[in-house]
């Protein structure tokens, strides 16, 4: 993570930011046994857990676009994630009797959370939750409620993949966010002014392995086959005020592909989205056009 922030009180922010990173990775991390995720993960089955007011509202947000949108993200798609990150071990995708035992475990919509009490169930052993597709964008936020707190008016945040910017550069001109070249490591599709914006993208490249008989299988899975999502797509990269829904939408619609993931974004005003699919065809919405900055020798196309 890399974290910038200008004004009077700047130093006092970053210390907090810094503290607040850990304090998230704490709560959210499914790898960390005494997480709140982990302890509801663990108590699947068997009973609710009382976990923090930032997971509780966390894990509310995170619900809401999983049962929005549960076809293409669920937040219990852990079984899932953990059979697939097996797979990396050996080369081999996992059979096909296990993937059907994981998936009758997906279900975000069975998630019972309690306000209030500030208790999260899972009702059913087996049950777990992975925030892979949605907890940076969770953390994006909190960090721009911290910068503001501190009265902090331009300030950036590189959370690997995801960027998260407040206001303007200090000298007042956009902050320019490159996009990643899904096949070309070293390069950009382009770069995209934003300001007070958050910019995620995910794609096909960034975690991934090759199976023994060459087959590409990468992170992002589609919780309807439990297999890597294949819907056209290399990379989708959304442009939103909201750091959650960023996150959220870059998954969503790179699962859904392009004209699905087109419908989808329209129903979530503000949001803008790149689109790369295979052929590295590169698609704008309409938003974009006076901030996207293409590469030389990219060729693009609004929505």
């Amino acid at each position: 993570m890399a974290h910038r922030a200008y004004g009077v009180s700047a130093e006092t922010c970053l210390a907090d930011i810094q503290a607040a990173a850990f304090r998230l990775e704490a709560q959210f991390s499914r790898f960390n046994p005494q997480s709140d995720i982990s302890r509801i993960n663990q108590n699947a089955g068997r009973e609710p857990v009382i976990i923090s007011r930032t997971t509780f509202e966390g894990l509310s947000h995170a619900l809401s676009f999983s049962k929005r949108h549960q076809a293409y993200l669920d937040i219990t798609i852990g079984p899932l994630v953990d059979l697939w990150r097996k797979s990396r071990e050996t080369g081999e995708p996992p059979e096909a009797a296990h993937l059907r035992q994981a998936l009758s475990r997906v279900n975000a919509a069975s998630l019972v959370l309690t306000p209030g009490q500030n208790t999260a169930w899972l009702p059913f052993p087996g049950q777990s939750i992975d925030l892979g597709g949605i907890g940076k964008g969770l953390a994006g936020d909190h960090f721009l409620e911290l910068y503001q707190k501190h009265g902090i008016r331009s300030a950036y945040s590189n959370l690997g993949g995801h960027v998260v910017a407040l206001g303007c550069r200090p000298d007042g001109s956009p902050w320019k966010i490159g996009v990643q070249h899904p096949r070309q490591p070293d390069c950009l599709i382009g770069l995209v002014s934003v300001e007070g914006k958050s910019v995620v993208t995910s794609g096909d490249y960034q975690r991934f392995f090759t199976g023994r008989r060459g087959e590409h299988f990468h992170h992002i899975l589609d919780p309807g086959t439990g297999y890597p999502a294949q819907s056209g797509l290399a990379s989708v990269t959304v442009v939103a005020e909201s750091s959650t829904a960023a996150d959220a939408l870059s998954t969503i619609l790179f699962v859904a592909g392009l004209q699905t993931g087109l419908d989808i974004l329209n129903l979530h005003p503000g949001c803008e989205g790149i689109f790369v699919d295979q052929a590295i065809a590169v698609w704008i919405t309409p938003g974009l056009k006076d901030t996207f900055i293409p590469a030389d020798g990219v060729m693009w196309t609004i929505l």
